[in-house]
């Protein structure tokens, strides 16, 4: 059995660490595994019930609920603003959260990783990401972990997949999501 994990990257900059990260991901995938990174948060508007209609609903936001119920596991990478994650990846939640009882984010094994500028890489960020993809119904796997600290000084000359110890981590998020996935429903 194959696993589709799709990440969702929450950095829109060109040159995002985060992206970089997720590329790493993709690379790393274990064999009977696949990491795809989903391109296009940018264009979802925001959530609003009064445009989320049957029939109606923004192509944008179609569009990633659609790619979101054809993966096995979601992979969330995010940056820390303000000490929150972006509004891109709470918008991006908050359209996988509906419809009510049969959102695509639903039952779904759901990891967030990311790196961050300070001393804890983005901590606070992931622990936001994680309750709220929590209480949009994702399965959260909340062992499952990792924060690079010092992404400016600690990606300035080098990607994620040349750092060895990224790789390593990185992996392991991968390995341990995919064993998630693929487990039966209980």
């Amino acid at each position: 059995m194959s696993v589709r994990v799709l990440a969702l990257v929450g950095s829109l900059r060109a040159g995002s660490h985060n992206r970089q990260l997720a590329e790493a991901a993709v690379k790393l995938a274990p064999e009977g595994s696949e990491v795809v990174v989903y391109e296009g948060l940018a264009e979802i508007p925001f959530y609003n019930e009064d445009i989320d209609v049957e029939g109606t609903v923004p192509a944008a936001a179609a569009r990633l609920r659609e790619a979101v119920s054809g993966a096995d596991a979601l992979l969330l990478f995010t940056p820390e603003y303000n000490g929150t994650m972006p509004a891109v990846l709470k918008n991006a939640i908050d359209w996988l959260s509906r419809p009510f009882g049969a959102a695509p984010l639903g039952d779904k094994s759901v990891a967030v990783v990311g790196t961050a500028y300070g001393q804890y890489g983005g901590v606070w960020a992931q622990d936001e990401a994680r309750k709220a993809l929590g209480i949009a119904g994702g399965k959260v796997i909340e062992d499952v972990k990792l924060s690079v600290p010092g992404s400016v000084t600690r990606f300035a000359e080098i990607h994620p997949v040349d750092d060895s110890e990224v790789v390593e981590q990185l992996t392991e998020v991968i390995v341990r999501l995919n064993s998630h996935a693929a487990a039966p429903a209980a």
